[in-house]
């Protein structure tokens, strides 16, 4: 298990160019199985997620060839279907939770799909009733073996449906489109998600042939289609990343410049951190955040205190609020931060308490932050990171902390976020991989 080894108090000076994002890259990898010709996906994150993903298509059987920096090709011309079935295969689904987005075109393509219950963050309960219940509305069977903790889905034929999802589920939504896309007739899907990853993931099967519109609405309709060709494809810049940015820039009390962040996909990204008072400044694609030695947190109009609360999109993604809440320990004022999402996100804030902070956490949704305004630093501390967001999230404040911290298991951090430590230092942060 590694570590790092952070010296707080530095501040951090230059540009940073965002890695291309997680999200996407785990359902465009997973689209490239529906058809046997080549697809070329461009800006694919160096991270543990996408690597084991890649590695995985892999053993299946498709042919990937890396052809550049973060370009890579797949053809999924020979898929052993007999490797679905072993138990390596599932051993290495139940530690990757992004396999689960490998039934919907498995299903779609060839008729069977094998999967073991997926492991990722520990988060607290992340339900997969969307995944199956709309590909069961297409025709498809499951069952599940208790012993082996395995789900085997099969379908003769996939037929378009009409369905109101129950949530707006990211790789819910996203496996439902893959599975549609070679299902006959026409399916509906409402209440979809429609985060930038979702409609990135229907760009490029439209590109590979399929019919899909209504990309960036809650209501998508897909026309069935016999087969999908190759296509190339290019991952969007990391919102998640951008925004971790963006808090580390506050928080250190650095300038920073982040470089070509597509800026019309961020969304209320940069809008969430204003009202954290931190100056966000649009300049063309980039974003440059000055020093700030004070940061105010606003209120509501009627003076109430403020309350940051992640929502499906275009509403805050939760992924940020880990992040949030950091950065908020530092401010002027206090913020009631509400992960409406995730039940067990928000108890790494203990960590922070130790280091410091002034928290209170209500539940295992609802934390109030006091922020100090800068009146005393963080204090070192010793941590485990327990999911990737918490992870940077401890990083950012370690970083900002009078003294040495070391943050453990710090795999989770490199699940989501490329040679991270390298490419902090050299703007000036120090940060040793032990």
């Amino acid at each position: 298990m590694a570590s790092f080894v952070i010296e707080g108090g530095h501040k951090l000076h230059g540009e940073i160019h965002p890695q291309g994002a997680k999200n996407e890259a785990l359902q465009i990898l997973c689209a490239t199985l529906l058809t046997s010709e080549e697809v070329t996906v461009n800006n694919i994150p160096d991270i543990l997620d996408v690597n084991n993903l890649i590695q995985l298509l892999r053993e299946m059987g498709v042919k990937v060839s890396k052809t550049g920096i973060d370009s890579y090709t797949f053809k999924a011309d020979s898929v052993d279907l007999n490797y679905l079935e072993s138990d390596d295969f599932l051993k290495k689904c139940s530690s990757l939770r992004g396999s689960v987005m490998l039934v919907g075109p498995l299903v779609a393509r060839f008729g069977k799909a094998l999967i073991s219950k997926p492991g990722g963050d520990k988060i607290g309960r992340r339900r997969l009733d969307t995944h199956f219940i709309g590909i069961q509305k297409l025709g498809a069977c499951f069952d599940y073996d208790d012993e082996r903790s395995i789900f085997t889905i099969g379908a003769k034929e996939l037929k378009g449906a009409f369905m109101l999802l129950d949530e707006a589920s990211v790789t819910g939504t996203a496996n439902i489109v893959m599975a549609a896309v070679l299902a006959k007739g026409k399916t509906t899907i409402y209440n979809a998600a429609c985060e930038p990853y979702v409609q990135q993931l229907c760009r490029m099967l439209n590109c590979m042939g399929a019919k899909i519109t209504g990309i960036a609405s809650n209501l998508l309709t897909i026309e069935g289609v016999e087969s999908l060709h190759g296509c190339s494809h290019t991952v969007l810049p990391d919102m998640i990343e951008v925004g971790s940015f963006i808090g580390m820039a506050a928080m250190t009390g650095s300038e920073l410049t982040i470089k070509n962040v597509s800026h019309e996909n961020l969304g209320i990204i940069p809008e969430s951190f204003r009202r954290l008072g931190i100056k966000v400044v649009q300049r063309g694609d980039d974003l440059f955040i000055p020093e700030q030695e004070h940061y105010q947190i606003e209120s509501f109009i009627d003076g109430s205190i403020m309350t940051i609360a992640d929502a499906t999109w275009p509403g805050l993604t939760p992924d940020l609020l880990s992040v949030m809440l950091v950065v908020a320990t530092q401010a002027k004022g206090s913020v009631l931060i509400h992960q409406k999402m995730f039940e067990s996100r928000l108890f790494f804030v203990d960590k922070l308490i130790d280091m410091g902070a002034q928290i209170i956490l209500c539940d295992p949704h609802r934390a109030v932050v006091i922020g100090h305004d800068r009146s005393f630093q963080l204090r070192g501390g010793n941590m485990t990171s327990p999911d990737i967001r918490a992870g940077i999230a401890l990083l950012i404040a370690a970083m900002s902390a009078d003294g040495i911290s070391r943050i453990h298991n710090i795999e989770q951090i490199d699940r989501g976020y490329q040679n991270i430590e390298q490419r902090l230092n050299a703007l000036g942060a120090r940060i040793t991989r032990i």
